[in-house]
């Protein structure tokens, strides 16, 4: 037959073959992407904060998500690319914190970031995550590369740009580890007096030394 593809009897459509390329396996179609991918990411948060780092796996979030492993490697790479995906959306409201430096003046900066970073930490919706986040970044050096690559890049680098001091990046991750510790110990190792106290308090008595680390000479 020299070669020709026949058409079927029946006058239907040729199978896929010759100049017809077949949608790849494991991959939805273009209108599908987004909600995929935005399932997956929900299921990793939910996966991380259920069971931490370690015991996480992509089978696990594909198998949340309802989908193949292979669409979680599409979409965010390895584990740790999408441990990273997830925890920066968790993560996200912690880092609207460089705005509450410029919103008033210098010498109230410490107060807002302060008051900034515990109201993250004290509203419920925003807490969970969080937790999740720390436990896994205290638990498994790989989680806690990909949050200080986080909070270095996308935190502490745009607090300093906002001090137009000497050391200023020094002078921000010093004001981060004075409010870090706080929140540790008040709302994951939840140690008395500092987890049962009044937030006023604590904002009262940790804002002045927020303050100085960003502005004294």
């Amino acid at each position: 037959m020299n070669g020709t593809t026949r058409p079927p009897a029946d006058g239907g459509t040729p199978p896929a073959g010759n100049g017809t390329t077949a949608r790849r396996r494991g991959r939805p179609p273009r209108a599908e992407s987004a909600d995929t991918r935005d399932r997956i990411l929900a299921a990793a948060r939910a996966e991380f904060s259920e069971r931490g780092y370690e015991k996480t796996s992509v089978r696990g979030i594909a198998k949340a998500a309802g989908v193949d492993s292979a669409l979680v490697h599409h979409y965010f790479g390895t584990k740790d690319q999408i441990f990273e995906a997830a925890i920066e959306v968790a993560f996200a409201p912690a880092l609207n914190a460089p705005n509450a430096l410029a919103d008033g003046p210098l010498d109230g900066v410490g107060e807002r970031l302060t008051r900034f970073i515990f109201g993250v930490w004290d509203n419920p919706t925003t807490r969970t995550p969080l937790l999740a986040i720390v436990r896994s970044a205290v638990n498994n050096e790989t989680a806690a590369a990909v949050f200080r690559r986080l909070v270095a890049a996308q935190l502490l680098r745009r607090v300093a740009a906002q001090v137009d001091l000497p050391d200023a990046e020094l002078r921000a991750e010093l004001a981060a580890a004075q409010l870090v510790g706080a929140a540790m110990m008040r709302y994951v190792i939840k140690l008395e007096p500092l987890a049962s106290a009044d937030l006023e308090q604590i904002i009262a008595r940790v804002a002045p030394v927020v303050q100085g680390h960003l502005t004294n000479p």
